[in-house]
């Protein structure tokens, strides 16, 4: 991991870092193990830097067509199954939600779907588990247009893509005994007089009518559908993450990030996984009361519910789409950039949930 630096396009300047040997000394000790455990380090660090290169990359280097091309070459290297939907799939699948973002855009958006399936499975008996990770590769906020000031950071908004994209790729090579489905839907956040606008109501897959309060909470509605895929493809657990509200920072900032949910079990170990690896998750509540602020007057739902605990509002939306599916949801935008730089990790994309999300999928399979 501290070999990444933010610099790819610097002509100059550049600080070249490698690694010529590692050697580790021990008294005694499973010679064997001990190598296991050094290229078991690799693979996860090289899949984090995999994930932050991804959310490094500016918005024109990182279209949605993009992101499902490198989403292929990792299947292909790393021997995933692999499927992408193309807009007119996703018009016959319903996806009205998520084509609503899309819509503003002359990029088309795409759907990733990675599938890891292991030779030897436990007769089925855990089920699949399904990582959703949103992929705004870049959040103008559409026609509820940010403010200009930093807004050039919105191309990490598809950070919650490029964590699934980057942990099938190390599950694919560490290879545990439990099928693991990674679902990102990517597409562009822009005006234009296609775009969606404020009072529209969207049609989602599973038929749920939303009012578009503000087009800039965007995230949670390509979710929507992606959710309600996932479990059309056989999830039976679901966890999400996603780059998803500013309040999060306000509430956490950048040490912990906002975990929500409606399985306490899977929450509870979730956040062990996390302790086990060094990342910090804080759960948040989502009692029913907070779904008040989400029903509108015209239609089912709205995509914001007003200032208060907008961390909270916006995963009891994605709730709506869960449903009775264990689930459980990350926001990571107070934490999936860092700044400033740390001894290990360099200003920039933090790779975050990266690690316990192994580390909790490794642990399912024990």
């Amino acid at each position: 991991m501290g070999l990444f630096e933010p610099d790819k396009y610097r002509t100059k300047d550049k600080e070249q870092r490698e690694i010529d040997a590692v050697t580790v000394i021990v008294g005694s000790g499973d010679e064997k193990a001990l190598s296991r455990g050094a290229e078991r380090g690799r693979i996860i660090g090289e899949s984090i830097n995999f994930t932050r290169d991804l959310a490094n990359e500016p918005g024109g280097y990182m279209t949605p067509t993009i992101m499902a091309d490198r989403a292929r070459k990792v299947a292909k290297e790393f021997g995933l199954s692999v499927d992408i939907l193309n807009q007119k799939q996703m018009e016959k699948l319903g996806m009205g939600s998520l084509l609503g973002v899309a819509r503003g855009s002359d990029e088309p958006p795409k759907l990733i779907i990675l599938k890891y399936q292991p030779s030897r499975s436990r007769s089925g008996k855990d089920g699949l588990l399904a990582l959703v990770g949103k992929g705004i590769t870049f959040d103008s906020g559409g026609i509820s247009l940010k403010p200009g000031e930093n807004m050039e950071l919105m191309k990490y908004d598809m950070t919650g893509a490029a964590t699934v994209i980057g942990t099938m790729r190390a599950i694919a090579q560490l290879k545990p005994s439990v099928p693991v489905l990674g679902v990102a839907p990517c597409s562009e956040n822009l005006p234009s007089g296609k775009a969606t606008k404020p009072g529209d109501v969207l049609i989602a897959m599973t038929g749920k009518t939303i009012e578009v309060i503000n087009t800039d909470a965007e995230g949670r509605l390509v979710l929507a559908d992606a959710i309600a895929y996932a479990k059309k493809l056989g999830a039976t657990k679901i966890i999400d993450m996603a780059t998803l509200t500013g309040a999060v920072s306000i509430a956490l900032g950048d040490v912990h990030t906002a975990i929500l949910g409606t399985d306490q079990e899977l929450i509870d170990q979730f956040i062990a996984a996390g302790k086990e690896v060094g990342e910090r998750f804080w759960q948040l509540p989502l009692d029913d009361e907070y779904t008040k602020q989400i029903k509108s007057d015209i239609a089912d739902i709205k995509n914001v519910g007003g200032k208060k605990a907008g961390t909270i509002t916006a995963a009891a939306f994605l709730k709506e789409f869960a449903e009775d599916t264990p689930w459980a949801h990350l926001d990571i935008a107070g934490t999936a950039w860092g700044d400033p730089a740390t001894p290990y990790r360099s200003k920039g994309p933090t790779g975050v949930a990266v690690r316990t999300l192994i580390e909790f999928i490794e642990s399912s399979a024990r």
